[in-house]
């Protein structure tokens, strides 16, 4: 039994394509179905019907708190159940720092190897100083989780485009440029973009230093003519030279994460897997 549940799963694997093998699911996506063990097992098992091979898990309500309804085991045995991979967390710098042993078994036990800070804590004010120090608080701890088998890496939003002099370095630069190669990017393109960046060249200057990439497009909606995050496909961003891009940086994954969707999130996730698995 065990065997042939082995094989037929082991021949799905064999029978996706390549692109089908690198999609995630950012599950701050689906934030609101995730409150409870059973909201969370059925929403795995939707993320498995669209297709999606992988999740990234983040803002899981029913593993919050100091008791959480589903631990970091319980959680393995659902990703288990539908065939689906953690390629990567967010999680409080605190605890990184704090209880660095406990993290590093609770993404043992999930099986796995990414943890990333959704931004630079707000402890830290926003200069190139305070960035500075950071860097350096953070030296020992991504060293620590190196050595148990864990990569690092830290989201951005658009803040970090701040320059503390009109003609000086961003507060990405400084993360970016001072920082050594295990002290990797989980890009926001769309944040980048937002930021009026060239999401292209910071793909390509951080080339190897960006295992997981997190997508959404932004569109123009009316009557308001406000921009707006939308399914990938469905807005203004350039995929056609975004992706290639990425596919020569290294990228590993490819988490879709829509922060606001404006129809069923569901709906929104199998849209973009559509047009990411057409075309990587």
């Amino acid at each position: 039994m065990l065997y042939s549940v082995f094989f037929k799963f082991n021949h799905h694997l064999k029978a996706q394509s390549m692109s089908d093998a690198k999609l995630a699911v950012q599950m701050f996506t689906l934030r609101e179905h995730t409150q409870s063990a059973r909201d969370l097992a059925a929403t795995l098992k939707k993320v498995r019907e669209i297709g999606y091979p992988a999740v990234q898990m983040s803002a899981i309500g029913a593993m919050n708190g100091d008791s959480p309804e589903v631990d970091a085991a319980t959680a393995r045995q659902m990703l288990d159940d539908n065939g689906l991979k953690c390629i990567a967390t967010h999680r409080s710098w605190e605890s990184l720092a704090e209880q660095t042993e406990s993290e590093i078994a609770f993404h043992q036990t999930l099986g796995c190897d990414y943890v990333a800070i959704g931004s630079v804590p707000p402890s830290y004010e926003k200069t190139v100083a305070a960035y500075q120090q950071f860097l350096k608080d953070a030296k020992p701890v991504v060293e620590r989780l190196n050595a148990a088998g864990l990569r690092f890496g830290l989201h951005n939003h658009s803040f970090e485009f701040y320059r503390e002099e009109r003609h000086g370095k961003t507060l990405l630069d400084v993360l970016i440029d001072e920082s050594p190669a295990s002290f990797t990017f989980e890009f926001d393109l769309y944040w980048l973009e937002h930021a009026g960046a060239n999401c292209v060249r910071f793909v390509e200057r951080c080339a190897g230093r960006i295992p997981v990439i997190h997508l959404k497009d932004k569109e123009v909606a009316e009557p308001s003519n406000e921009t707006r995050m939308a399914p990938i496909g469905e807005g203004n961003m350039d995929w056609e030279r975004i992706l290639p891009a990425c596919e020569a940086a290294g990228v590993d994954w490819y988490a879709v994460e829509q922060d606001i969707c404006y129809r069923d999130p569901f709906d929104c996730l199998k849209s973009s897997y559509d047009f990411l698995a057409a075309r990587l």
